[in-house]
């Protein structure tokens, strides 16, 4: 047994030991399990000399374009022996990250989430009410909490739950949502409750299962869970799809496959519970006008879910989004509700993820830009190259980073901000400066390049008499001389629509 010392005054965190049964596992929350990583692709075979001359690189032609080299090659993250599977994301890559949340947050509000905040451990108890000690226990980390040891029987004897006993990290959210809801007495008229989550998980994978961002132990989700009566289930698991066709659209990923999974041969629950599941995913499922198909057995064993496969540029499959239906955890924790005639009834939980794992989604991307990120995600959107070594040019150089960054609402030279602190309604964009001694200007211009950045600002003499920059796009293409306040507009106006 591995065992890793956390705070040597709280907590003793361990690994279970990890038992390895075939088709034995039995994932508790399919909307929060990742997918396993695809096996691994031979590489392309070489193009003919003369498509090597008018073909640009693409994920389906360059070996060299898998999400762990553009990583490196742009400085996104880097993952560290001594918490195999854990990533750090580095400043440009946190950028990413962030704005994916960002992204999603605005979306929440338009469909009606509300953000909460949940814990990363809880007991043992909680894991066995919920049935993933049971289910999932050998991909869970188990942590050992220090307190009053030796009174395991009064405890037990008084209903008292231990402070030494086994805790979990917490592997998906449902459990800790189902506190939230039980947590208060609910009517009819406050359903349904949507719950959004981007906490940390943590997975006990397999060590030669863990790959990038695609396959690792921590991660986040844009977990959510729907608290709703059954009447409204095809209206929710309809608004959910069309959540998704938006979230892929926007993100230039149209192309994806729906599948049904049906009752599988063991369940639990009633037929007639299963039966109306069915019937409201497959009325949700026709509201889209797309194409779908049924996985007949394919579901969790407590309820049906829909799993959506997208493809990327290079043609693989990956699911991401995934939306099942569950009446088993509402009896579990005993979570009610009073309906419009004054009876008690138990709600029903719609399980939701959109991007799935955060992670594997930004590895998605970056294959499927080929680390040409649109305007609005990109780590670097702007490099202002000075055109020469002259103080004041490089002065103004600077002044223009500031004003494209929003540090400043105007285009001065003074090194202070104006006011000591930045509005929340600011917009602010990624924009430094590349004035490297013993490099040329032609030099620098390519390097801003092969780093994607979105655009090149050159600015010289001229261009600090004119107040403006010389725009050059990611592609090399000459945009012109604009101001710099219309380079700002731009900017606002590419992050506006997704660009």
């Amino acid at each position: 047994m591995r065992r890793f010392i956390a705070n040597p005054l709280s907590l003793r965190v361990q690994l279970l030991p990890r038992v390895v049964l075939a088709n034995t596992r039995r994932p508790y929350c399919v909307a929060c399990e990742p997918t396993p990583p695809q096996a691994p692709q031979a590489p392309p075979a070489p193009a003919p000399p003369s498509a090597k001359k008018s073909t640009p690189p693409s994920p389906s032609t360059a070996t060299d374009l898998d999400h762990q080299s553009i990583a490196v090659a742009q400085g996104l993250y880097t993952i560290s022996p001594l918490t195999p599977g854990s990533v750090f994301f580095l400043p440009h890559g946190t950028r990413i990250f962030n704005k994916l949340l960002a992204f999603m947050r605005k979306q929440y509000s338009l469909y009606g989430y509300e953000e909460v905040i949940s814990p990363i451990i809880y007991k043992k108890t909680l894991w066995e009410q919920s049935g993933h000690w049971e289910n999932y226990a050998e991909d869970m980390f188990s942590v050992t909490g220090r307190g009053a040891e030796g009174e395991a029987a009064k405890a037990k004897q008084e209903g008292r739950y231990l402070e030494d006993e086994e805790y979990g990290l917490k592997p998906m959210n449902c459990p800790g949502h189902c506190l939230i809801y039980a947590s208060d007495d609910r009517s009819y008229r406050d359903l349904p409750i949507r719950y959004a989550d981007f906490s940390p998980l943590h997975r006990n994978e397999a060590s030669g299962a863990l790959q990038g961002l695609t396959r690792v132990r921590r991660f986040h989700q844009d977990d959510a869970h729907i608290f709703c009566t059954p009447a409204q289930i095809t209206s929710e698991i309809a608004d959910t799809l069309r959540f998704v066709h938006a979230v892929f659209t926007v993100f230039q990923l149209p192309s994806y496959e729906l599948f049904l999974s049906t009752r599988p041969e063991k369940y639990i629950g009633e037929l007639a519970e299963w039966e109306q599941a069915e019937g409201a995913l497959k009325e949700a499922l026709n509201t889209t006008g797309r194409e779908w198909a049924v996985k007949e057995g394919d579901g969790a064993f407590y309820g049906p879910k829909i799993d959506i496969v997208l493809k990327d540029a290079a043609g693989r499959r990956h699911q991401t989004a995934t939306i099942q239906l569950d009446f088993q955890l509402p009896h579990r924790f005993n979570l009610k509700y009073r309906d419009a005639g004054g009876e008690i009834q138990a709600p029903v939980i719609v399980h939701r993820a959109i991007l799935g794992s955060v992670e594997r989604t930004m590895a998605i991307l970056m294959e499927h830009t080929a680390g040409k990120w649109p305007f609005w995600l990109s780590p670097r959107q702007a490099t202002v190259v000075p055109a020469t070594t002259a103080p004041e040019v490089i002065a103004y150089a600077e002044a223009v980073q500031r004003r494209l960054s929003g540090v400043t609402n105007t285009l001065t030279t003074a090194t202070e901000p104006p006011i000591p602190i930045l509005e929340m309604a600011t917009r602010t964009f990624f924009v430094d400066v590349d004035a490297s001694e013993g490099k040329t200007l032609g030099k620098r211009v390519r390097e801003a390049q092969k780093r994607r950045v979105n655009f090149t600002l050159v600015v010289g003499q001229k261009e600090m008499e004119n107040g403006s920059v010389a725009v050059r796009s990611r592609d090399g293409k000459q945009l012109g001389e604009k101001t710099v306040e219309e380079v700002y507009q731009m900017f606002l106006e590419l992050e506006k629509t997704y660009q």
